[in-house]
Formats: structure tokens, sequence, C-alpha cells
């Protein structure tokens, strides 16, 4: 099953726009073939072979095949956690890593990859450990400035954090407690203290 997933730097592109558009986007080929900068027949053989395997599906609208990528494909998961990771914000915070600081964990909000609206109160991204905050407010003005939308995030350091969390702080276990994607750490340890 693993050689229908990457195949060729077309189908990774494609991936790549498809699992960083928001949730149900409909795209043209020709959308598609202006977004990933490939050619149109190329364009055309990978979205053949994408819906052949159930990772995307097509219908007709006014002489228009449009595409989207089916959220019931049984790796959609994993994908957008690939994705997450090696491309927009979760990309350049992994990438960057090194000039962020001692960082113990770093998580993305699902619904935030999703390009999901989130609510005042929610928290699209979490950051812990010994951050150096230019860096880390840089990275994330890049990324609003791309998405003209703020981006609502929270940092501390461990300290702070695990007080938090032994206190059973409720703003973050709320925010421990939503669907998330890690970007660096291990969400197991991550939780620890909070799930007894």
């Amino acid at each position: 099953m693993l050689e229908e997933l990457f195949v060729s730097r077309v189908r990774v592109k494609i991936l790549q726009l498809f699992l960083s558009a928001p949730t149900n986007a409909l795209f043209h080929v020709r959308e598609i073939v202006r977004r990933v900068s490939e050619e149109i027949n190329a364009v055309r053989r990978e979205l053949a072979r994408m819906e052949k395997f159930g990772m995307v599906s097509s219908e007709w609208r006014a002489n228009r095949r449009l595409y989207e990528f089916r959220r019931d494909y049984l790796f959609y998961k994993e994908l957008l956690s690939l994705v997450a990771k090696t491309s927009g914000l979760g990309g350049n915070l992994i990438k960057n890593k090194n000039k962020l600081g001692k960082i113990k964990f770093i998580f993305v909000s699902t619904k935030f990859v999703k390009g999901l609206p989130a609510g005042s109160e929610d928290v699209n991204l979490l950051v812990v450990g010994s951050i150096v905050l230019p860096e880390l407010q840089s990275i994330i003005a890049d990324e609003q400035a791309k998405r003209e939308a703020e981006i609502n995030y929270s940092f501390m350091d461990e300290a702070e954090f695990k007080f938090r969390v032994k206190r059973r702080d409720s703003f973050i276990l709320k925010v421990l407690m939503q669907p998330k994607i890690m970007l660096i750490g291990d969400e197991d340890e991550l939780l620890e203290g909070v799930v007894a």
C-alpha cells in the first residue's frame, strides 16, 4: 500500500496542496497545475492514479471536473501529519528548531492544520521549552502574513508547563485535550500527569 503514497514529486506537491487547504476544498485541474507548478499531463496522470487508489474523488460542475481529497482515505491522518511537519508553519518551526532555543514540545491543533475556523479561545500552536521569543514571533509573523489571518499561539517554559499541568489549570487542560499534531516531542510524554 505504501507504493500508492509517494511515487513522484508531482504526487507530493498535490498532496501538500490538498492537505494544507481548508477542509472540503475543491480544485480544478488548471488551478492545481498553477499552484504546484507542474505540467498539466503530469497532474492529470497523478489525479487519475490518486482517484483509483481512493485518495481523491472528483465531480463535474458546470463542465469542470473538480477534485477533493477524501477525508475517509485510510492514511488521511498520517498524511495530514506529514504535510503539517514538512510545509507551512510546522515545516518552518521544525526547520528552525535550533534557532528557537531548547524546545521540549511543539504541537499544532488539527483544526488549524485542516484550515477550519477557530474560536477566539482556541490555541492553534503550543510551544514548551526555553524559547528564543524573537525567533518564534518572526516565524509566526511570516505565516500570519501568508495566511492573512492571526495565529493564536501560546508558549511557556517547562517549569510553568509542569506546574500548570499539576495544578490542573483549565486553560492548559483544554489546550492539551484538543486534537493535535505533534511537531516536536512525544505526545505520551506531553500528556503525562494529564490523563490519570
